[in-house]
């Protein structure tokens, strides 16, 4: 057959029919496919549990167990395999039903090659496809795990490891930093890192909560608690038991409910609105902000006993300006991203473009430049990001303020470490141009990349096609 899915697929014919069974084996051979023949269920259920086929090809009545029987025992028996079957004229009421408990597909006896052969195409083409399909959704789970927390600036690195450490304990963090630049990823880190990991990650942003129902949100309320109230609902708080709650924005929390939050710290207990009853409560507290608590504590506008209790462990996130050297490994990260979310090839990021990347401040931080570049994968037309696929106020951005930056302190081994990893990402990861450009050989590049443990990792950089 053309363009067929059929090679090189392995097959297992169930026939208690040696002459059905052999005939049918013959079909398949002349088609280049190893036919393996199991003349019953019972032996057909041992070969399936003991080896693996790419279809089953049986059919439906048989002495002793079915095909529709067959077809139970191997759902019981968690084996995947697509069962096509091969029925008689009358039973095929039975096959349609059997096609309802999972088969893919069912021939009619006389068996007709080309009918058997596409039935067969198609379902190996439909496996193919599945297999497929979890496979780039694994690929892109990882790509998303993976660029959660991207960097190697030492103050990022600073902020994950005291993120890291923390996740241990069950004391309140209070993540600090501008608006864009990765709060929410750092609090799912701690949860994920915690003994919480397998319970629920909430995530609640207290700026977009209606001041009226902030209570209700948060604590939960009883049926007819107040007027719109008709059933009973838990609230963010009861709804984290067992994991992590996030308290984005909670500068915005309204004063008289940040009593009610503290004493929820406090105790651990909450009441509905509207209840009576106390409710013990197990969650763990992740505040972020990006508002000077401080000064709002001074002017009145945020409880100080509240601040105390949320600001046990600090946390500062970095803004993107403070940690430009990053700015590469992350224009790298979300182009394979949001390529591989578009099902697009990975397009190459010029050097002239990844300069002006690095130039530009990104008053948006992290959030910004995410944004920046799927705009620029989803509108490129030739594989190449070049400046016109940047928006206008990153291409006009002037390329002086590009370069790294060093604080007083860092050692010298840190210093190269940190200059060829930041050459290797703005050469889009290759390793000939970034030794061009230090000045050294290609040799000591890879030699210094084992020492780092960096040589084939996608941690440093992705890689690209050819310079051209």
């Amino acid at each position: 057959m053309e363009d067929s899915q059929l090679k090189p697929a392995r097959i297992l014919v169930v026939d208690d029919d040696d002459e059905h069974a052999s005939t049918l084996q013959r079909l398949l051979a002349r088609e280049g496919l190893e036919a393996t023949v199991a003349h019953g269920a019972e032996e057909a259920l041992k070969l399936a549990r003991a080896e693996e086929f790419d279809l089953i090809l049986t059919d439906l009545v048989m002495s002793g167990m079915s095909g529709l029987d067959l077809m139970r025992a191997l759902t019981d028996a968690k084996v995947a395999t697509d069962v096509i079957l091969m029925t008689a004229f009358g039973t095929v009421e039975v096959a349609v039903e059997a096609m309802r408990s999972g088969a893919y597909d069912f021939v009619v006896k006389p068996i007709k090659r080309a009918t058997l052969l596409k039935a067969m195409d198609r379902a190996l083409a439909a496996r193919r496809l599945r297999a497929e399909n979890q496979r780039l959704r694994a690929e892109l789970d990882e790509l998303r795990r993976g660029r959660q927390l991207v960097g190697d600036a030492p103050l990022f690195r600073r902020a994950l490891q005291l993120a890291t450490q923390t996740s241990a304990s069950e004391a309140t963090v209070l993540l600090r930093g501008e608006s864009g630049t990765g709060k929410e990823l750092f609090a799912r880190h701690i949860h994920a890192c915690s003994r919480r990991a397998k319970g629920p990650f909430i995530a609640v942003n207290c700026a977009s909560l209606p001041e009226s129902l902030v209570e209700s949100e948060l604590f939960g309320h009883e049926a007819g608690a107040f007027t719109g109230a008709t059933h009973r609902r838990a609230g963010w708080l009861e709804l984290a038991h067992g994991g992590t709650l996030l308290l984005d924005e909670v500068g915005e929390i309204p004063l008289a409910m940040q009593v009610k939050l503290l004493r929820f710290i406090q105790e651990g207990t909450l009441t509905r609105v509207g209840g009576r009853q106390a409710l013990s409560v197990q969650v763990r507290i992740v505040a972020a902000t990006h508002r000077n608590l401080e000064e709002m504590v001074k002017a009145g506008e945020f409880r100080e006993d509240l601040y105390f209790r949320l600001n046990v462990i600090p946390i500062i996130v970095p803004p993107l300006r403070s940690r430009a050297e990053d700015i590469p490994l992350l224009v790298n990260r979300f182009v394979t991203l949001h390529a591989a979310q578009a099902g697009r090839p990975v397009p190459r990021v010029t050097p002239a473009a990844m300069e002006r990347l690095s130039a530009y401040g990104w008053p948006g931080n992290v959030r910004e430049l995410e944004n920046a570049m799927e705009r620029a994968v989803v509108l490129d037309q030739d594989g190449r990001l070049d400046l016109d696929d940047l928006p206008e106020v990153v291409s006009e951005a002037a390329p002086e303020g590009a370069g790294l930056h060093f604080s007083i302190g860092t050692t010298l081994a840190e210093a190269e470490r940190r200059l060829i990893l930041a050459t290797l990402a703005y050469t889009t990861g290759d390793k000939a141009a970034a030794a061009e450009i230090l000045g050294l050989g290609r040799r000591t590049v890879y030699r210094k990349l084992e020492e780092y443990g960096k040589a084939d990792s996608d941690d440093v950089m992705l890689k690209t096609p050819e310079r051209e």
